[in-house]
């Protein structure tokens, strides 16, 4: 549960970006088959971008977070 409220910070959302940007680097360099490294690694740009975590259903949670009271 905490992983999932970490990511709902605004570092959480730049990890994830930092992530995927990591992936997709290193899919990059590693050339050859491995440019579905790069592709996978737009999934987490997306939800840092966007604001969502994959993760948060596994911990019955909304994809966006709790609204704050």
């Amino acid at each position: 549960m905490r992983l999932v409220q970490f990511m709902g910070t605004g570092t959480g959302r730049a990890a994830r970006i930092a992530a995927g940007a990591a992936l997709v680097a290193g899919g990059a360099v590693a050339g050859g088959g491995w440019w579905l490294l790069s592709v996978i690694g737009l999934v987490p740009i997306a939800a840092g971008v966007f604001g969502f975590c994959l993760l948060a259903p596994l911990f019955r949670e909304p994809l966006r977070g709790r609204p704050h009271a």
